[in-house]
């Protein structure tokens, strides 16, 4: 299983950004009946940190208190993609993103990722003030 991040960039405090998070199959042809998609966040000297995460199906969605009512996850099956639409940014959402996917129930993540089964590289997100 593969996990392709993009989106990321650089942009000024209440912008918006949008992040993709591309899942295919590994040469194994394994699939990816029941994993949920999500994204976790990691600043500069600091710990990872859980964002969002969607269902396999869509739906049901988890979401940091930090960035409720900003953020918004959502899921194209048809493209085995997760999208998080990031609105009214600020400057302490800097960090590097990573796209995660994982089996168990949303409400079972760990909040630092810890266990995850599969992880995309980061994309940089970076909020100016």
């Amino acid at each position: 299983v593969q996990l392709q991040a993009s989106g990321g960039g650089l942009v000024q405090a209440g912008g918006s950004l949008r992040l993709s998070c591309a899942a295919s199959a590994s040469t194994s042809g394994r699939t990816f009946t029941r994993y949920g998609l999500g994204w976790f966040r990691q600043a500069p000297g600091k710990e990872r940190e859980f964002v969002a995460a969607i269902s396999f199906s869509g739906s049901s969605t988890n979401y940091a208190d930090s960035v409720k009512g900003r953020f918004t996850i959502s899921k194209d099956n048809a493209q085995n993609t997760a999208y998080l639409q990031m609105n009214s940014l600020k400057p302490e959402d800097t960090a590097v993103y990573y796209c995660a996917a994982d089996p168990l129930p949303l409400n079972r993540w760990s909040p630092s990722g810890y266990g995850m089964d599969y992880w995309g590289k980061g994309t940089q997100v970076t909020v100016s003030s």
